[in-house]
């Protein structure tokens, strides 16, 4: 409840997201391992401190958007046998580590602290958890300390996807239907895939009883006409839904590695990491079997300088460099929204968005960081953390403009997923919606569970080429091989689903291996590509 003395109101939000990974066919693969780091190192770590700040009677607020391919990892048992594998697999290293070090003060300790770290995260996802994440997320909402939100099917970015728009819809519904699946309840929210929009967009979200989203500042700035507020006030846009705008005075404070907090000397470097400092033969286990050395996850180095040497990490300085930065980040709001709140008619609203993984992969402190500023605004009374809806229930009268089309990208541009080295894919992607547009109608009313099991398949596989994530790996030279190949084996599957079903030649064995490794979205209705069903 929004009390009418206070200043001004934080709005927290934190994304996360990751892309459907799974590999059922190999013991061990290096991109799963994605998945299993932003659970041990983002998602539970962040809910374990949500416990604290319970056990403590501490209020909060904090929105978190799961996208639907999260949750469907989240959920797979396949993929968390393997988390469980990999948990042991650092508890047993970090006890080996304590072997090794036996006689090194100062890294010995360290040993003991991942030891006893990943045997916590470890009690906590069996005994809390019950070995379900999602469980957990559920905990806080009910509790009204979290509000969750949705983001898009496989987190497509829709404006490039446009020219087909059944495929953005499709994007959209299934999104609501995942959320009402996992959480029993549709979403009032929504996480635009990188924050990306164009003009009309929000009618579908109207359409499927979405009530707000949120946009990068450029997407309001430019708005018509001009936002009365700027980004400290959500707008109205024609068809009633609200879009709130991102702050960036307090997304850099904590978002930048050389401007905010996480570059700080006396935090955890993320790149030092045993995996690639320890001899070969020792640390081979525990990185791929391949003999590729990758991040382990123990690491024993702070950040220290820009040069190669590196102090040990300290937890104990690490956790009140954090304090301080909390207190810090609490006072800049509040600074912040005094100065706002003298040229507004109503509370500011300071919202603050970040991708998840920020929190505890990227920079190790992050959880305890969102911890400490929970702890400070509890003892303020002149701002109050708060969510989308709280905020639309206190406020519900709001500017009505029309945004404009925008990303999180630089400069609110696309060009981080469409340029020279991305271009080739949309032809495919486009061609590939026109086909399930046509199948969808042609095979409405088809009844052969060999043909449905196969039209189900094609559509999982279009969602899956339709990430945004591959346009940005490969664009960011990050796991670009990796992307590239996921997308290839998207459109090599689609096509060679569509000429068998076309020809009545299904290879049905072939259609289970893709049911398998590709198995997002079981329930999937191949028929919302259809004019029949969406008129």
């Amino acid at each position: 409840m929004i009390k009418q003395n206070i200043e001004g109101l934080w709005l927290p939000l934190l994304h996360a997201h990751l892309p459907f990974v799974k590999h059922p066919e190999h013991e061990y693969f290096l991109e799963e391992q994605w998945l299993f780091e932003a659970i041990s190192e983002s998602y539970i770590p962040l809910l374990m401190n949500m416990k604290k700040l319970v056990d403590e009677r501490i209020d909060f607020r904090l929105t978190i958007s799961l996208s639907p391919p999260l949750l469907e990892m989240m959920s797979d048992e396949h993929l968390m046998d393997k988390y469980m594998v990999y948990l042991d697999r650092l508890i047993n290293l970090s006890t080996k580590e304590l072997k090794r070090l036996k006689d090194d003060v100062a890294f010995r300790s360290l040993a003991g602290f991942y030891k006893n770290r990943y045997a916590e995260i470890k009690a906590f996802y069996i005994e809390f958890l019950n070995r379900n994440i999602v469980s957990g997320f559920t905990y806080f909402d009910k509790l009204g300390n979290i509000e969750i939100i949705t983001s898009c099917a496989t987190h497509g970015f829709l404006p490039l996807l446009s020219v087909n728009p059944r495929s953005v819809e499709a994007q959209i519904r299934i999104a609501v239907d995942s959320h009402y699946k996992f959480f029993g309840q549709y979403t009032k929210g929504i996480w635009l895939p990188e924050c990306a929009y164009y003009e009309g967009l929000d009618r579908l979200l109207d359409k499927y009883g979405i009530r707000f989203f949120f946009l990068d500042s450029h997407g309001l700035m430019h708005g018509s006409p001009a936002p009365r507020y700027g980004v400290h006030a959500p707008v109205y846009t024609d068809s009633g839904v609200a879009a709130f705008g991102r702050d960036m005075q307090s997304s850099m404070q904590v978002w930048s590695a050389e401007e905010g907090y996480p570059g700080d000397c006396h935090y955890r470097d993320f790149y030092r990491d045993i995996g690639f400092d320890l001899d070969f033969d020792y640390i081979r286990p525990y990185i791929s079997p391949d003999g590729n050395r990758v991040f382990t996850g123990i690491k024993y180095h702070r950040i220290t300088g820009k040069g190669e040497h590196k102090e040990p990490y300290d937890p104990v300085m690490a956790m009140d460099t954090a304090k301080m930065h909390a207190r810090h980040f609490c006072t800049e709001r509040i600074k912040q929204i005094q100065s706002l709140g003298v040229l507004m008619d109503r509370h500011p609203v300071v919202v603050s968005p970040y991708d998840a993984e920020l929190f505890g992969h990227w920079w190790f402190e992050g959880p305890d960081f969102l911890y400490y500023v929970f702890r400070e605004i509890n003892r303020h009374k002149d701002i109050k953390a708060c969510t989308p809806s709280e905020y639309l229930k206190y406020s519900h009268r709001n500017q009505v403009i029309t945004p404009c089309p925008t990303s999180w990208g630089d400069k609110g541009y696309y060009d981080a997923w469409l340029n020279k080295d991305t271009d080739w894919m949309y032809r495919h992607l486009h061609q590939m919606a026109e086909k399930m547009e046509d199948l969808a109608g042609k095979y409405f009313h088809e009844s052969d569970e060999i043909n449905v099991r196969c039209l189900k398949q094609l559509s999982r596989e279009l969602l899956l080429a339709q990430s945004s994530d591959w346009a940005f790996l490969i664009t960011t030279d990050t796991a670009k091989e990796y992307s590239m190949r996921r997308l290839n084996e998207h459109i090599t599957n689609f096509n060679t689903l569509y000429e068998a079903l076309e020809s009545g030649t299904v290879d049905l064995v072939l259609l289970e291996v893709m049911e398998k490794k590709n198995s997002i979205f079981e329930d999937i209705d191949f028929r919302i590509y259809s004019h029949m069903d969406n008129p």
